[in-house]
């Protein structure tokens, strides 16, 4: 009888975080579990109706070009907990035939939308005691912003980013036995590949063609591109004796092509440009301070890696970002700028004021707080192994031939 503890994973493009902690985590097992744990990813919206197809185009395009129509797609979004009560509407034939062929031990879902009905519906099809159900909530704080559909009080395990996130989930109706808090979901790879200093020195100088000990702004934006990059980039040129800057355009190629040519046009700022990036991690480790929408990865990056964030609130601030910005700004005193004009001011006190900069990086940097991520796999692998009732071999992390400072 095989006894590889099989794990399903429900997940869904509606921006990028929640498909990155669904790979953080199969990468994660890998690490530490080798072949003795398999896990399947399924971008369950998208593959199993129309319907929810068409949501995730809208959600995409809504983040991209008008962020504060988000409020009300988010209010009509919230009425899945009433058609999700106690089993899966929309797409169900696909579920079953993911659950009916693969047989997880477990389903771990990172997404909002993916808790409500398919834990119930995975427990009536294979058996309540042939499957756990454990979520993993990426959100930050509290409010408008965090979906009801997060709170299934039927799951074995509720994970939480953070305690004030978690403190909600708990006064919303879940159970505080089964309420985790276990900081990010980032992939083995951000742990291993953390500068020293002088590593990060060498980075700007050979990787990115940057002065290495020049303050360095990150334009940050997600995988499909949404960014202001061409509106901050005047108020930066009036600082380029001062500063350097790194851009990156995500599958943006018209704004890539854009800042190609802009910085052919401005000489004087030192800049440099990607579009789509796997060293995100890197990139923030070579900053100073980082803008950026609130996504919830890239700030959890950010605050990882003590790099501070200006938060971008052009066109409007997204209700799952609010509760990003909220949590910052209550415990930092995060800045959010909606204009080039809210801009200017920041970054002209910071290089007229270093202290000023230096004040705001400590406050950010003392938000930090324990993340074992090789904790929070083990929390949801031991669940697991209740159903197969064996133990998968658990290999040390970092692998012992590497060496790490």
């Amino acid at each position: 009888m095989d006894k590889k503890i099989r794990i399903l994973v429900l997940t869904s493009s509606t921006g990028g975080g929640h498909d990155a902690r669904a790979q953080a985590f199969a990468q994660w097992c890998f690490a530490l579990y080798k072949h003795g744990v398999d896990v399947r990813t399924e971008q369950m919206l998208e593959k199993s109706s129309v319907i929810n197809r068409w949501g995730v185009s809208l959600y995409n395009w809504i983040q991209i070009r008008l962020p504060f129509l988000h409020n009300l797609f988010f209010a009509a979004i919230e009425l899945l907990s009433i058609l999700n009560r106690s089993s899966v509407t929309l797409g169900r034939a696909y579920y079953h035939s993911v659950l009916e062929e693969y047989q997880p031990h477990l389903i771990l879902s990172v997404h909002d939308c993916l808790n409500r009905g398919y834990f119930q519906y995975a427990r009536k099809l294979l058996g309540e005691e042939k499957v756990r159900c454990v979520t993993y909530c990426g959100e930050f704080s509290g409010g408008w912003g965090y979906s009801r559909n997060w709170i299934e009080t039927s799951v074995d395990m509720f994970i939480s980013r953070t305690a004030t996130a978690r403190d909600f989930a708990i006064k919303h109706g879940m159970p505080t036995e089964k309420t985790r808090v276990r900081g990010h979901l980032m992939r083995p790879q951000a742990m291993l590949e953390t500068f020293t200093e002088k590593e990060r020195i060498r980075f700007r100088r050979r990787e990115l063609g940057l002065n290495p000990d020049r303050f360095t702004v990150f334009l940050a934006t997600g995988g499909n591109g949404a960014n202001n990059h061409r509106e901050l980039l005047p108020v930066l040129l009036k600082q380029a004796s001062n500063l350097q800057v790194i851009a990156i355009c995500g599958r943006n190629h018209e704004t890539y092509n854009e800042l190609m040519h802009w910085r052919s046009n401005h000489p004087e700022l030192p800049l440099f440009i990607e579009g789509y990036t796997d060293v995100m991690h890197l990139l923030i480790q070579a900053s100073d301070v980082i803008v950026t929408r609130g996504g919830t990865t890239t700030c959890a990056k950010a605050l990882h890696y003590g790099c501070p964030i200006i938060f971008n609130g052009f066109n409007g601030v997204m209700p799952q970002e609010k509760l990003t910005w909220k949590f910052f700004r209550n415990g930092a005193r995060s800045q959010k700028i909606e204009s080039a004009s809210d801009f200017a001011p920041i970054i002209d006190d910071w290089m007229a004021n270093p202290a000023a900069f230096s004040q705001y990086r400590s406050e950010f940097i003392s938000m930090q707080y324990p993340d074992d991520q090789t904790e929070l796999i083990e929390d949801i692998i031991s669940l697991a192994e209740e159903v197969t009732e064996t133990q998968a071999t658990r290999y040390p992390f970092p692998p012992e031939d590497v060496k790490v400072d």
